[in-house]
């Protein structure tokens, strides 16, 4: 654990002591296993844990209703994109604290403290064992490569994973080489993009396609999942994660973001803090088959199974800045 960690938590409980203190959260995350890191952190502070979950637009919908009145304290939110939207929104404010930067990895968190990453998912490719070598798909840009046409599935470029995905690409390799890319993999398809990235993973075994761009956490929930017919699904199955040899694989985050209008913000502080903790990081990063951003942390088996890999450091912040650009891009190159 950092050694900032304790001196900043003796700070913030001697500055609550004086007052009955309350954290109020507003997450896009829906996992039941989340309950249990609101109840260790009343524990460990004796802070009391209000929790309103919703999807993201709501959430955000709902702090620019309530405007200076909101009783946030934090916000959790899936995706760099979604947090760069509620940046772009005013809705946040920075919230610097030298043991979170000293832990968070700096492409997992904002330039200026805006928002932490508090866990991470890869954006891998998932390959039929017995139909293609992974050779042939070392990284994203040979998705495009012509031998793969009729072989790949993939969701709706409107989506935010895909979204983040080739705004990463655009800060690599420019627009319009991107735009080349991306045509290069409307004509691989082997259908049109639909569904969720499980329903890309399971079309891959079923054999409508033999490549899916998806994130690590659906390949690793169907690989731990109580269902004998989901875990036998993922053992016809391999796992690729792109550009080794370059940049690295994409990642994207889960955040943790102080609202601008805090009414009891050094409860938030402390909160946020609290979930970069190991007993937190486990609790968090488990329940939704995440990567913990805290690197101290060891990720769970069944993730830790696919292997070690190399991030692309790109800072999610500015990869998500390019979503208006990525999102024109696809839609020019029928990436619908």
């Amino acid at each position: 654990m950092s050694r900032f960690f304790p001196v900043f938590l003796v700070f913030l409980g001697a500055a609550l002591t004086s007052k009955a203190a309350e954290v109020n959260v507003y997450s896009a995350r829906h996992y039941g296993s989340d309950k249990a890191i609101w109840e260790a952190f009343t524990r460990r502070t004796g802070i009391k844990v209000n929790v309103v979950e919703a999807e993201h637009d709501q959430l955000v919908q709902r702090l620019k209703s309530e405007g200076a009145g909101s009783p946030a304290d934090v916000l959790i939110t899936v995706d760099a994109g979604r947090l760069a939207h509620a940046v772009e929104a005013g809705l946040l404010q920075p919230a610097r604290i030298a043991a979170l930067d000293a832990i968070v990895p700096r492409h997992l968190r904002h330039p200026d403290g805006f928002w932490y990453g508090v866990a991470m998912r890869a954006r891998v490719l998932v390959y039929h064992k017995d139909r293609i070598a992974p050779a042939q798909i070392p990284t994203y840009e040979s998705l495009a490569d012509p031998r793969l046409k009729g072989r790949l599935v993939t969701r709706s470029g409107t989506n935010i994973y895909n979204l983040s995905l080739v705004g990463s690409v655009i800060a690599a390799r420019g627009v319009d080489a991107t735009r080349d890319w991306a045509r290069g993999v409307v004509a691989n398809l082997a259908r049109p993009p639909q569904g969720g990235d499980t329903d890309q993973i399971k079309a891959v075994a079923a054999g409508v396609g033999d490549v899916a761009i998806s994130n690590s956490y659906y390949l690793a929930r169907l690989a731990s999942s109580a269902k004998p017919e989901d875990r036998a699904v993922t053992q016809r199955l391999g796992v690729v994660f792109p550009n080794q040899g370059d940049r690295g694989t994409h990642v994207n985050v889960s955040g943790a973001a102080l609202v601008k209008t805090a009414p009891n913000r050094e409860s938030g502080l402390r909160l946020m803090a609290f979930l970069l903790e190991p007993e937190a990081q486990r609790l968090l990063a488990d329940g939704s088959m995440e990567y913990p951003a805290n690197p101290k942390v060891a990720p769970h088996p069944v993730l830790g199974a696919l292997g070690s890999f190399r991030q692309d450091e790109i800072n999610a912040d500015a990869y998500a800045k390019n979503s208006a650009t990525a999102s024109r891009l696809m839609d020019e190159t029928g990436w619908k």
